[in-house]
């Protein structure tokens, strides 16, 4: 069984705050994390939407569904997104040549990239 508490405290704890600390961020008391972290209480939407942008998850992740990071990518050109995702795809692919060298297509999109992270806009 999920145990979105459980994530919450991990989540919490790798980022090296107490209760307290994450309470000030999402204005609420000590006691109120403390008991989303025990299961006593479920954290609204509006919680666990800065929860999740807190902590770089999507809500998915929170709630358990799935067990993916995300990576924000407002502010970004539909051409820097789309590249942002294609490198992400690319290095989740075993790499022929070892860890140690980027293959002929993970340098072509690199050089993509750099020149759609460098150009004017």
């Amino acid at each position: 069984m999920y145990d979105m508490g459980a994530r919450l405290q991990a989540l919490r704890k790798a980022k090296g705050w107490s209760q307290e600390a994450l309470g000030r961020k999402v204005n609420k008391a000590k006691s109120v994390i403390s008991s989303y972290e025990a299961n006593l209480r479920t954290p609204p939407l509006d919680v666990l939407t800065s929860l999740a942008a807190l902590y770089g998850v999507s809500l998915d992740y929170l709630a358990g569904v799935e067990k993916r990071e995300m990576i924000p990518t407002e502010g970004l050109s539909d051409a820097q997104r789309s590249l942002v995702q294609t490198i992400v795809v690319e290095l989740q692919s075993p790499n022929p040549h070892g860890a140690r060298t980027l293959t002929p297509r993970q340098l072509d999109i690199l050089n993509s990239l750099l020149y759609e992270f460098t150009k004017d806009r």
